[in-house]
């Protein structure tokens, strides 16, 4: 069928969907929902048979939903209205939440259930379990509802009529109604109530003395130090995050957003005061599993070794990339065949941090050092001579990420996880990371061929399943978070224990030593980096102003012409 996505943006929700429903053979369209004239302009060109509503921030016109099939995918159970679905039931406490696909009618959300998926609502942040719980839910019950759609023999359900209703209509959250008392709130209160504003809106409060907007919490299990603090106050300092005080022990706080500013690092947000706090740094690269804020950290099991890195949202800067890096040269250093990169749960790595450098006195200038600094990590990757590296990707993961992932031996993806392995949304980039030498070794070619340039010039997400299928990746593993972890725990020990790793590494080495002998990496950086040289620096400033727009959240003006088939020249309905 041909199907229209109409959304407000291209989110994760969004490339998941697109992916889905193109590798099942449908026509896929999409048109960011500006006005209800360029989405009325969308449907006449496009004349879809279906639409379906991803992800709205307001109500598909009658002209649109009296004439057409559109479904609503709501981040809600059964009968929950409202805008605030998942941030009312975050901070409420509820222990099972779902998605729920829904015709539009004139009343919002209220129209007949086409399908609907469940799931367990883990104590996370709103942002985490909409990118995987919700996403997942979503996918289900959208590719059922899309082959009930097609079957033509399937009736809706009334809202009024489906007996499993349990929710309700709930008004649009305020921030009064995510104020945190210091006072009187206890550490899992707080907690739920950042969760539930992670990603957007965050939950307005105040640091040293300040309005902001406050992210990315994590509870410390063990507080140490000031035992004559009140509730509210500052106890200390650790990279990217400050430790704030509850009733009942501290919550780690590792985003703000400042009055008329842009999400950031605390500690960058607020970076003459956050240095005045005590440091509180760990004692060396061991993983501490949960019992405190940890950005990085290590463990062992059978032979193979496993980095993690939980960067927000993906985004590394010029000292995530360096400390990264040093945490890979104490790790190669490890007595273990193999080496895991395991990325976060959300994210693997999305490259370059841009808001860090929107930050910055000279964006340029900080650009230049993120790109040599990504540069540096993924070097220290290729070059690890000792041990079998894998990537595994259990998050999404883009642009510079997705090729310092393919800097390792191998990349396994969790089924379920999007990959955008290219760089020209913003502002035609032409990316780093070696990729001009790490691309073609993968699909097979000796230089930067049609293949290579067809990847990088497609601009369209991956899924596993097609990264697998294409030769990027590796394998496509288990879509269950847990199981997928074990899979990959597995795998490495088995790859630690074979007989033939010494060989293996072995060959390893000598063709690294092939490679370099034909054409150094040097040359290939060299090559990159002319290029983001005039990215930064030279005459065109799209870069800047896609990243300024990217990092504002400016409202799009248009849909994208790779993502709005329809508004290709020459583009007409099939007969």
């Amino acid at each position: 069928m041909r199907i229209l996505l109409l959304t407000h943006a291209f989110n994760s929700l969004t490339q998941r969907l697109q992916a889905e429903l193109q590798g099942r053979g449908h026509e896929v369209s999409i048109e960011f929902d500006i006005a209800d004239s360029v989405a009325e302009e969308a449907v006449a060109l496009f004349k879809p048979q279906l639409i379906v509503a991803p992800y709205l921030r307001r109500a598909i016109p009658e002209s649109i939903w009296s004439r057409h099939v559109c479904l609503i995918v709501h981040p809600g159970i059964i009968g929950d209205r409202g805008p605030s679905a998942l941030d009312w039931a975050i901070q409420g406490g509820e222990v099972e939440w779902g998605v729920t696909v829904l015709q539009a009618e004139a009343a919002m959300d209220a129209g007949p259930v086409w399908a609907s998926a469940v799931f367990p609502l883990r104590c996370a942040k709103k942002s985490s379990i909409y990118r995987n719980e919700v996403t997942q839910a979503a996918a289900t019950a959208v590719l059922q509802a899309v082959e009930r759609f097609a079957a033509e023999d399937f009736a809706p359900m009334p809202l009024t009529a489906c007996s499993a209703v349990q929710g309700r209509l709930r008004p649009l959250m305020k921030q009064s109604d995510r104020v945190i008392d210091w006072q009187r709130d206890d550490t899992a209160t707080a907690l739920r109530k950042v969760h539930a504003a992670d990603g957007f809106p965050g939950v307005a409060d105040t640091l040293f003395g300040e309005a902001c907007h406050i992210f990315d919490a994590w509870p410390e299990a063990g507080l140490r130090g000031a035992p004559d603090a009140r509730p509210g106050e500052l106890l200390a300092r650790r990279e990217t995050a400050v430790l704030r005080k509850t009733r009942d022990g501290a919550l780690w706080i590792g985003h703000a957003k400042r009055a008329g500013g842009i999400k950031l690092p605390v500690t960058l947000a607020f970076a003459a005061e956050a240095a005045a706090l005590p440091e509180a740094p760990l004692a060396d690269w061991w993983r501490v599993d949960g019992a405190t804020w940890q950005d990085i950290g290590y463990e062992e099991s059978d032979g193979a070794g496993f980095l993690h890195f939980e960067f927000y949202s993906g985004a590394m800067s010029t000292a995530q990339c360096e400390r990264l890096r040093a945490a890979l040269a104490w790790a190669k250093q490890r007595p273990v065949g193999v080496l895991v990169l395991m990325g976060g749960a959300d994210f693997w790595s999305n490259g370059i941090h841009l808001n860090a450098i929107e930050a910055a006195g000279s964006p340029a200038d900080e650009s230049w050092n993120n790109i040599n600094a990504m540069n540096n990590l993924a070097r220290e990757l290729i070059e690890a001579g000792s041990q079998i590296t894998v990537a595994a990707l259990a998050g999404n993961t883009g642009a510079g990420g997705c090729f310092l992932a393919r800097a390792a031996d191998l990349v396994w993806a969790r089924e379920g996880v999007i990959l955008n392995p290219h760089y020209k949304n913003m502002g035609n980039l032409y990316g780093s990371e070696y990729w001009t030498y790490l691309l073609p070794r993968r699909v097979g070619e000796a230089s930067v061929g049609e293949k290579s340039r067809g990847i990088m010039r497609n601009r369209q997400p991956l899924t596993a399943q097609r990264a697998a299928a294409t030769g990027f990746t590796d394998a496509c593993l288990a879509g269950d978070a847990r199981a997928f972890r074990i899979d990959v725990a597995r795998r490495a020990a088995e790859i630690a224990a074979a007989p033939d790793l010494a060989a293996r590494l072995a060959a390893k080495r000598e063709r690294r030593a092939e490679d370099e002998a034909i054409k150094p990496l040097a040359a290939y950086r060299e090559e990159e980096l002319a290029h983001m040289r005039r990215n930064f620096y030279g005459f065109d400033p799209s870069y800047h102003v896609a990243r300024h727009h990217f990092v504002r959240k400016s409202l799009a003006s248009w849909t994208p012409r790779h993502l709005a088939r329809h508004r290709d020249l020459g583009w007409q309905v099939p007969a």
